[in-house]
């Protein structure tokens, strides 16, 4: 019993510690376009999202459910599995965050926790139906649909305002835009600190703490708010700084309508239990809202290293949790320390390496590496 306890307590702490990663890594889905635009300050926004997203962790626990009772076979599930899993989610954002890739945390967890349990329990251990319908699926469908939405909704509000004066216009929508990143920032929290509620309430299944089936209790619920909503107060600039300005040039008709799309999805999505990556949606958002504009130029090379991030993040984060997963199997409790300091160690190393080339509120909007066709870039720093 002293095993597990310990064991439970280190899973929890860990879970933790993922969810604030989640939060920094993901600000940028809510509140890049409308720091690119100047709809709200730096500051300003990283606050208000933090906040959201403690309020939308408490509306719902449909995705929270599924992930405590879906993705795996939670009677074969043990602590040290999601242990494992979670090393490699939290090492998966991490470098991501160096890089400044706008890469899924919510497949990054996925990955980590099969990759752990199937090293832990065997194949069967991982309900692959589950993880197609539930993840997979929503994974290749989400980003484009909210494309989509977003440029059908960019196009229309050029339409409309064609013969408005551009003054005018800008100021509408930038303040429509305070609105509409709110709402990202809320159903954020509606997905994304759910998984971490559900990877706690799991690891509560698993040690005998909660009958089968069980949702996420109150603690869970506020402890996973607060720590996303902390992570996303500190910014993740870097990601920001990609998402705001790498991928298209992004006026305040284009933010209002990525944010207007992908909340529309994200909260959809929270509401049938399917735990999208809200970072593809808000991307998908952001390319729609490029397309969307007449002679607005889309990045593609950045595009294209963003889909190939997508798409080893799952087996990346699967390979590390098996790996860890081997460690902490045969090792117990010393495993679980070599594992967590080994972990550590690297944590230090990226967090090292990211003050040589430092992003912050301050200059978060200096670069702007995307132009429009038939004019001339914007000088650094305008930010334009």
């Amino acid at each position: 019993m002293d095993h597990i306890t310990f064991l439970v307590a280190v899973v929890i702490v860990t879970a933790l510690a993922f969810d604030f990663t989640n939060g920094f890594h993901d600000t940028a889905n809510a509140m890049a376009t409308s720091i690119a635009t100047g709809a709200l300050t730096p500051k300003v926004a990283v606050l208000v999202s933090g906040v959201l997203n403690i309020v939308g962790a408490f509306l719902s626990t449909e995705v929270a459910r599924t992930i405590s009772g879906g993705i795996v076979e939670d009677s074969l599930v043990t602590p040290w599995m999601i242990f494992a899993g979670l090393v490699g989610a939290i090492l998966w954002n991490l470098l991501t965050w160096l890089a400044g890739l706008p890469s899924s945390s919510s497949h990054a967890l996925f990955g980590g926790l099969i990759g752990a349990v199937w090293v832990g329990a065997g194949a069967h251990g991982v309900h692959g139906d589950k993880v197609v319908e539930k993840i997979l699926i929503p994974a290749v469908a989400s980003p484009v649909v909210a494309g989509a939405a977003a440029l059908m909704a960019t196009y229309l509000a050029y339409r409309v305002t064609a013969r408005v004066r551009k003054g005018s216009v800008t100021k509408g929508f930038r303040l429509g835009q305070i609105a509409s990143a709110s709402l990202v920032s809320l159903a954020h929290g509606t997905n994304d600190a759910q998984k971490t509620m559900g990877v706690i309430t799991l690891t509560l299944i698993s040690a005998g703490a909660l009958g089968d089936g069980a949702g996420p209790p109150v603690w869970v619920i506020a402890s996973a708010g607060l720590a996303i909503g902390l992570g996303t107060y500190i910014g993740g600039w870097r990601i920001i700084r990609t998402m705001g300005k790498g991928l298209t040039e992004i006026q305040s008709p284009q933010g209002f309508a990525a944010e207007t799309a992908s909340t529309a999805v994200i909260l959809t999505s929270a509401h049938l239990g399917f735990a999208l990556s809200t970072t593809q949606v808000a991307s998908g958002s952001i390319l729609g809202a490029g397309l969307g504009r007449r002679l607005a130029e889309v990045r593609w090379g950045v595009a294209g290293r963003m889909l190939v991030a997508w798409l080893i993040t799952l087996p990346s984060a699967a390979l590390v949790g098996g790996l860890a997963a081997a460690v902490v199997k045969h090792g117990g409790n010393a495993g679980t320390v070599v594992i967590a300091l080994l972990a550590a160690a690297v944590a230090a190393v990226i967090v090292v390496l990211s003050r040589r080339d430092p992003v912050h509120a301050h200059n978060v909007n200096d670069r702007h590496e995307v132009t429009v066709r038939g004019s001339a870039p914007a000088p650094a720093g305008t930010g334009a």
